[in-house]
Formats: C-alpha cells, sequence, structure tokens
C-alpha cells in the first residue's frame, strides 16, 4: 500500500466491515467519512478500491441498482489485521528512532569521553 489515500480507505472499510462477512457501502459514504482529511472522486475511489484488490486486502464488486451506486466488499485476512499491522508498524518505527537516538548520545558522550583522554 502506497498512497495515503489507499490507507484512509482501508482504515475506513476496516471500521466499517469489522465482524461483517460482506458489507455494502457507497462510494459516497466513503467520501463524506474521510472529507475532513482529504477529498476524493466516485473515480478515485473505484482506483483505490481496484489497487486494495489487487494488493490482496479486499475483494469488491461495484453494483448500480435503483438506489445508487454500491460496493459490495469483503475483507480477505490481510485486510482484517490491516489495522493491528499498521500500530505494529508504527510501534517499529517508533522503536528504530528511539534506538537511533540512544546510539547518537552514547556514540557523542563516548567521543567526548575519548576527547577528554587523550588531550591531557
Amino acid at each position: 500500500m502506497t498512497s495515503r489515500k489507499e490507507k484512509l480507505v482501508m482504515n475506513y472499510l476496516c471500521k466499517v466491515c469489522s465482524g461483517k462477512k460482506t458489507q455494502l457501502v457507497s462510494p459516497n459514504e466513503i467520501a463524506e467519512a474521510l472529507s475532513n482529511k482529504t477529498v476524493l472522486s466516485v473515480a478515485e475511489i473505484d482506483e483505490i478500491l481496484a489497487a486494495l484488490s489487487m494488493d490482496n486486502y479486499l475483494d469488491y464488486v461495484a453494483s448500480d441498482s435503483k438506489n445508487g451506486y454500491y460496493y459490495c466488499i469483503n475483507l480477505k485476512k490481510k485486510g482484517i489485521t490491516f489495522i493491528a499491522d499498521s500500530k505494529k508498524s508504527r510501534k517499529a518505527l517508533g522503536l528504530l528512532v528511539l534506538r537511533s537516538i540512544f546510539l547518537a548520545t552514547v556514540s557523542f558522550v563516548f567521543g567526548v569521553i575519548l576527547k577528554a583522554i587523550f588531550k591531557g
């Protein structure tokens, strides 16, 4: 998953589809739910869902009925664990940053100590 919009749509779909086998979702619902973070058109949502389907996060079928345009969405295993996987990757990134800061600090202190020893 590469784009911010894909992540936002996937987060929304995980919340909506949690615990359900399949879920009907309209593109307007998706666009409205994400309107405070980004602006999405129906064409963009179609492209994002196609990309998510290719990445094996979900299966979907677009349906144009008398009630409007809907997607019938079924999350795959990778899609169901998306939120947990996102949290794990953020935690790993945070630990990597903390480890880097710690090593830089230790390296600086060690350098200062060596400088003091060999200078005097």
